[in-house]
């Protein structure tokens, strides 16, 4: 229902909204690691995960070798390299030396696994673009939709505004804007060798790579609170998960009702049969997010070898949501990946499938991880979660997370040493 969020507003002097009200994101950062508070525990248990050397999600702590074979795109399959290293040449541009330095570092660098959705800015990695001129914050946006489909960029650019409208609702605009977002580069705009560029900040973290004509773009994390804007110069922004929700309800409606039950690994978003920590404090019911890289995230519900036709194909569409972002050529690569592993694919389901219902979904193979969760209340008062309130991520299991196999293939072939 348009407008169902504004019912779980908090007063304007709620302690909640109050005590940060006015801080700029520095003085934000240092108060989210307080030590005890709810942001300080979620700081302390991400922190030791970033500084782990990169393998990859697996789901059972075996990396699988020969998934991505570095071989160049086929016809019509090319990433828009051109137009990403003109419109990344032109942000650079547009930098100070001290302010290029600061945001282009090495293809395999580390700080590849610094991306969080949270609104505190945990790592300042690269430029924060709140800071930055008009220009260059266009020029960084530029480079989004440079490199994104359409509706891709759209979905991200929606996120954002997203996020400065909660600003403005909850008066926290130095908390979240628009423009709450960290721009990085990696590696060398080229048209052959790896390089790439990331974005991050609340409910939107986009990390994207080319090599050889072909493109990475994972991890993604997409949300919103609420999933709509209702007033204001944006107004009219809406249902930016619709096709998300609809495709998995798709899928539970496609299958039969003893494959709907297996599916349901649990009946309730909080469930009393969940294990301690299933139901995690930031993440809640999502595995594959922000400093999850080497998770070992075991597959449950039910394969796609033993369903209808019909409902695998209701699964290969909700991947095709989650991987519109990409070009139209770097989708079909990627479409076409992911569907050369459907019998090893599961769909898992946590929560109701009625109209109205609150879910969770994973869709897990291989070579993907696709998450849907509905989530509770952060700056809005509600402690079950809500339809308004969405989080979706995306993965490429297996090591080719910011294109880290691809890289690494490509050095091998030429000889260098990340």
């Amino acid at each position: 229902m348009a407008g169902e969020f504004r019912r779980y507003l908090f007063p304007h002097d709620h302690p909640r909204l109050a005590e940060v009200r006015g801080m700029d994101p520095h003085a934000y950062r240092e108060h989210a690691r307080t030590p005890g508070t709810f942001t300080g525990g979620l700081v302390e248990g991400w922190t030791p995960l970033y500084l782990a050397p990169f393998r990859g999600v697996t789901e059972d702590g075996v990396l699988r070798d020969g998934l991505y074979p570095l071989t160049p795109a086929g016809p019509g399959e090319e990433a828009p390299v051109a137009a990403m290293v003109a419109a990344a040449e032109t942000l650079l541009g547009l930098l100070t030396p001290e302010d290029r330095a600061r945001v282009c570092l090495p293809v395999d660098a580390p700080e590849w696994q610094t991306w969080a959705n949270p609104e505190f800015m945990q790592f300042d990695t690269g430029l924060r673009l709140e800071f930055q001129p008009p220009e260059v914050r266009e020029a960084a946006l530029a480079l989004v939709r440079a490199s994104l489909s359409p509706e891709g960029a759209a979905l991200v650019h929606a996120a954002m505004l997203v996020n400065g409208f909660l600003g403005d609702v909850v008066d926290l605009p130095t908390v979240l804007g628009d423009w709450s977002y960290n721009v990085a580069l990696y590696g060398t705009p080229d048209l052959r060798a790896p390089w790439g560029w990331q974005l991050y900040g609340h409910h939107c973290a986009v990390n994207v790579l080319v090599v050889e004509g072909r493109m990475a773009v994972s991890p993604v994390f997409v949300g919103a609170e609420p999933d709509e804007i209702d007033d204001g110069p944006h107004a009219g922004v809406s249902g930016l998960f619709a096709d998300r929700i609809e495709t998995g309800l798709g899928v539970m409606a496609a299958l039969t009702p003893e494959q709907r039950a297996q599916a349901t690994v649990y009946e309730q978003m909080v469930d009393p049969a969940m294990p301690p920590g299933r139901v995690h404090p930031g993440d809640e019911r999502h595995l594959a997010g922000a400093f999850q890289d080497n998770r070992v995230i075991p597959v449950e519900g039910v394969r796609c070898s033993e369903v209808s036709e019909e409902a695998r194909a209701r699964v290969l569409d909700v991947v095709a949501t989650f991987v519109r972002l990409l070009p139209e050529g770097p989708r079909t690569a990627r479409l076409r990946e992911v569907e050369a592993h459907l019998d090893e694919t599961w769909f898992s389901w946590i929560g109701g499938h009625a109209p109205g219902d609150v879910f969770y979904y994973r869709v897990q193979s291989p070579v993907v991880i696709a998450e849907l969760d509905h989530h509770c209340g952060v700056f809005l008062d509600y402690d079950t979660p809500k339809p308004f309130h969405v989080h979706t991520v995306l993965r490429t299991p297996h090591g080719n997370d910011y294109g880290r196999a691809w890289v690494r293939e490509w050095q091998s072939q030429h000889d260098q040493v990340g």
